[in-house]
């Protein structure tokens, strides 16, 4: 069962942390060979958990840590990160329930071919093993992070933010319960009873237990996961998104496309951040979009030419273009065309998001082919960067590390692939 958070010394922790990752390691090659129907299983409990009496257990814990939230006075965005209601925990369950639909991965052998020697030689899809998944106030990220690793055969261990820590709790409890329920090891989902930063840091010395490591939350907490760690991690440090707004773009979409991308939900990371507006069309259209977002209760800091053209915005400030607000706040800067634009976001990017609108086929392709982010979109919101949106289901998290992920991580990108080899007693010359 679970435990509240104890207090212990350093050694007590890095022992405890090291006894629950065996436990999940031992449980990896347990899931690994499991069938799909019984790993689907498992989520069709807990989904229907969520749908039901057990949901309301989920939801007192969350009003539990968004009371203490209150008291600690965290910001609007980090309040919206981490509150659940009925919606949103049906959400969730949506999510598990578009997961079990989706195909699994874990056996699937791809470019088999018979090759001079008589061998037939192809790539076979296989989990990771044990992920540790380190992650703040979001609560979704626990059912998310554990019915991706379930599907894709890894086992995980799940150390949630001390905001989230109640409703990581009774997230957690369901997986645990459903995983029993249907003859799979309990510690294939285990959620690290302490918050403790010494917790972590033991977590991440696992080298040879612990297969990879994805961190999701801040900046401050992925540089920590990415310094202290000694087993592989996937990372992305912030979503630094951008909007280009080309000179031959439709203005009514860029309009639709900027207010969804900044406004639907700022704290996302794939928010945007910026407007990149072509100086071609500056002065007619800049003003009327960023009435737009104003008009939704943003705050503009703008470049000196924006100041002229919408004198309410106030000026840049150092280190503005680089910063990921995740709130009501948006950079807006004039660029001298499409290649502004492309060495704007090349100095500023975070290799996150990045959307252009226009109706130029060529300026389209070449902001495809030269922006380095994990998602391009033209004429879409950079909102559309997510697992869920892209057909892979339920993420796991968006990685702008190039290996062995870029984007998105859903059940392929959690699994790896290795050789394998038919043969009828051929050997080597």
């Amino acid at each position: 069962m679970l435990r509240s958070q104890p207090l212990m010394t350093d050694q007590d922790i890095a022992a405890q942390v090291r006894s629950i990752a065996l436990d999940a390691k031992r449980a990896s090659r347990v899931l690994a060979s499991a069938s799909t129907a019984r790993k689907n299983a498992v989520l069709a409990r807990v989904a229907g958990a969520l749908r039901g009496g057990e949901g309301q257990d989920v939801l007192d814990a969350n009003e539990r840590d968004m009371g203490a939230a209150q008291d600690a006075n965290l910001s609007a965005a980090m309040l919206d990160r981490l509150r659940l209601d009925r919606p949103r925990l049906l959400a969730i369950a949506s999510d598990l329930e578009a997961v079990m639909r989706l195909p699994d991965p874990v056996g699937q052998v791809e470019s088999l071919r018979t090759l001079e020697s008589g061998i037939s030689a192809g790539r076979m899809s296989v989990p990771l093993g044990l992920i540790a998944m380190i992650y703040e106030s979001r609560p979704n990220v626990t059912a998310d992070a554990a019915a991706l690793c379930i599907k894709s055969g890894n086992a995980c261990i799940l150390r949630g933010g001390k905001e989230a820590f109640c409703s990581a709790q009774a997230l957690a409890q369901l997986f645990e319960t459903a995983l029993v329920a249907e003859g799979l090891p309990s510690a294939a989902v285990a959620l690290l009873p302490t918050t403790q930063r010494e917790a972590t840091l033991a977590l991440l010395s696992l080298d040879g237990i612990v297969d990879l490591a994805i961190p999701r939350g801040g900046e401050g907490l992925i540089r920590f996961v990415v310094e202290n760690a000694r087993v592989p991690v996937i990372k992305h440090y912030k979503g630094v998104c951008h909007v280009y707004v080309d000179q031959s773009a439709d203005y009514d979409k860029a309009e639709r496309i900027l207010v969804n991308a900044k406004v639907q939900r700022p704290s996302a990371c794939n928010s945007a951040e910026t407007l990149l507006v072509d100086r071609a069309i500056a002065h007619t259209y800049l003003p009327r979009l960023c009435k737009a977002v104003t008009d939704r209760k943003v705050e503009l800091h703008g470049c000196p030419d924006t100041l002229a053209l919408f004198p309410k915005a106030r000026a840049i400030s150092d280190g503005d273009y680089d910063t990921e607000y995740t709130d009501f706040v948006l950079n807006v800067r004039v660029v001298d065309g499409l290649d502004g634009a492309l060495d704007h976001i090349a100095k500023h990017g975070s290799q996150h998001t990045e959307a252009i609108v226009t109706e130029h086929y060529g300026h389209a392709q070449r902001f495809l082919r030269e922006v380095d982010a994990s998602a391009v979109m033209v004429n879409a919101s950079t909102r559309f960067n997510d697992g869920g949106q892209l057909g892979l289901g339920a993420e796991i998290g968006i990685s702008t590390s190039k290996l062995h992920a870029y984007g998105p991580m859903g059940l392929a990108e959690l699994c790896t692939k290795k050789w394998v080899v038919y043969g009828d007693g051929q050997v080597r010359a």
